[in-house]
């Protein structure tokens, strides 16, 4: 390997250049071994950001960042090995669903998770509010439950991808996150570390997503198919709704119990259906279905026997957690404070719409998530909506419910979340939840 030239590969993007995979590599080892200072790396994706990434340059950081640790090898436990990725949502506790889910149709579910920064709510934070749950195994600990019980959830370890830790805490503080290269780079490299041979995005769009446009969606999706494809991992990806809120429950403990009820067979808007379309892209890759529409009906009769639930409940006792608080979701809320928001006196017509991004950031402010890395989340916290879009109100008719440790704090937030809600004379048209579906090949189709 020749040596390193920091200097020369930062003028290099700077001026438009591409460089090569070797480059590339040598430069994302060299920083995760400390050998390239923060300051270096930080031009290189400033210039990197502002000048662009090919799709080659793209799949060579992607792969710079997997083999910069551990990639697991888990072709010794039986089945295809099917995970799913969301680039983040307000209310979206799809993974609590579908994990358990899918792995009870008999697809292993390996699953390394996030935690929540910003309004965007994260998986581990979620399972955490469930007393006792461990997110932290050892690699052992995660194959003996991955082989055993079929479904795994922990975050990310020391070793996988540690090259992804090092870049996304210097992304965040050079405002280069949101980047198309960069957050590929960062999802695939996690996730084809995990050991899987599939994987189904959940690609999000709109107000309350990271992804604003459906155009920009669409290009994250596309980017992501492509590494997956280039890493022979077989990858579709779902462009989903993220205009409003998934969902009712917005914030950790209250995603959980929604994602119970979700599990035990209640319809709950949204949840139920996005479940299931990403749960039967899962079951065909995974080779437990022929067909979606095979697959969709029997994700449906896990969920209506509930046997969907008793394989989350093994999941959870397997990491430490107490299933008893699933059985009984509702005692668990008791300790929190609890601040109802009604509709003002003059409002009377149609919910045209939830502003998902101020719901979400007012779940944040009441200890749902957090400003900073460091900080505490609140397990009990968020926002209880009781209406969604589509629904009539009435004046004085309630909205919403703040839950937060004190009353004071719940009240500061009520006129945010009161504007949240958008109420019309007009009933609004429907909105699907699934906007599209790409896989390879269909790029041209689903483009019109």
């Amino acid at each position: 390997m020749s040596t390193l030239d920091p200097v020369r590969l930062i003028a290099t993007k700077r001026d438009g250049g591409k460089l090569s995979s070797a480059d590339i590599r040598h430069l994302v080892a060299a920083y995760t071994a400390g050998d390239v200072p923060d300051y270096q790396m930080s031009a290189f994706l400033m210039a990197a950001f502002l000048r662009g990434m090919d799709g080659q340059e793209a799949i060579a950081l992607a792969d710079a960042m997997l083999h910069s640790g551990t990639v697991l090898d888990l072709s010794d436990i039986p089945g295809v090995k099917v995970d799913k990725h969301s680039t983040g949502g307000v209310g979206d506790k799809v993974s609590l669903v579908l994990a358990p889910l899918v792995a009870a149709a008999g697809v292993p579910v390996p699953m390394i998770s996030g935690r929540g920064l910003g309004h965007s709510g994260g998986t581990l934070d979620k399972l955490e509010s469930i007393p006792g749950f461990r997110t932290k195994l050892t690699l052992d600990e995660y194959r003996r439950q991955l082989r055993e019980i079929g479904v795994v959830m922990i975050g990310q370890t020391d070793d996988i991808a540690p090259a992804d830790k090092k870049l996304y805490a210097l992304r965040d503080v050079t405002a280069t996150v949101e980047f198309v290269p960069f957050i590929a780079a960062s999802i695939m490299s996690k996730k084809l570390a995990e050991g899987i041979d599939a994987l189904v995005l959940d690609v999000k769009s709109g107000r309350g997503a990271f992804m604003r446009t459906e155009e920009k969606a669409r290009r994250l999706a596309e980017t992501l198919v492509r590494v997956g494809e280039d890493f022979d991992t077989k990858t579709v990806a779902l462009l989903t709704d993220m205009n409003d809120p998934l969902g009712y429950a917005v914030g950790n403990w209250l995603e959980v119990a929604e994602a119970v009820r979700c599990l035990k067979g209640e319809q709950v808007p949204e949840l139920t259906e996005l479940s299931l379309a990403l749960g039967a892209e899962m079951l065909v890759l995974g080779g437990a279905a022929d067909t979606l529409r095979e697959a969709r009906d029997r994700l449906a009769d896990l969920l209506a026997d509930g046997t969907a639930f008793e394989r989350f409940c093994e999941m959870v006792t397997a990491q430490g957690g107490d299933a008893g608080v699933l059985r009984a979701p509702e005692h668990r809320g008791r300790a929190q404070s609890v601040v109802e928001v009604t509709a003002s006196a003059e409002q009377s017509g149609w919910i045209r719409g939830i502003d998902s991004l101020s719901v979400g950031r007012a779940a944040m402010d009441l200890g749902a998530g957090r400003h900073r890395l460091e900080d505490e989340v609140y397990p009990l916290a968020g926002i209880t909506l009781h209406v969604k879009r589509g629904d009539r109100v009435q004046p004085g008719d309630l909205l919403a419910r703040l839950h937060t440790r004190t009353s004071d704090l719940a009240e500061r937030l009520v006129a945010t979340v009161r504007q949240a809600f958008e109420i019309g004379e007009q009933e609004p048209a429907q909105r699907p939840v699934v906007i599209d579906r790409l896989a390879e090949g269909e790029w041209d189709s689903l483009r019109g």
